[in-house]
């Protein structure tokens, strides 16, 4: 492989990563919708945002599903990191919710 050619792979496999960033993106903004959606339900049912067992059977199923090559435990850093922020999501808008509803 001569210095252009692997130029040229460097430029396409970047080009190819922006494009999983885009989908990423999207994917993610698709889970936040649903776990807004979520929240809202718990809300009504008095339930806690909060459940362990939930986030186990998260972890569960991903890494069931995982071909590799990433490890379990950087799947689940990711997932945890993932869930995170779902859970913050869920707090404001459960919290800006309640904040309209007051006033």
């Amino acid at each position: 492989m001569t210095r252009d050619d692997a130029m040229k792979v460097l430029a396409d496999c970047r080009a190819r990563i922006d494009g999983i960033d885009l989908q990423l993106v999207e994917l993610l903004n698709r889970r936040t919708r649903v776990v807004e959606e979520i929240g809202r339900a718990k809300q009504v049912a008095g339930m806690p945002i909060y459940e362990p067992k939930r986030e186990d059977d998260v972890y569960r199923n991903i890494l069931a599903h995982n071909s590799g090559p990433l490890t379990e435990d950087a799947l689940r850093r990711i997932y945890e990191r993932i869930i995170d922020e779902m859970r913050s999501a869920q707090k404001m808008r459960l919290d800006g919710h309640a904040e309209r509803g007051a006033g």
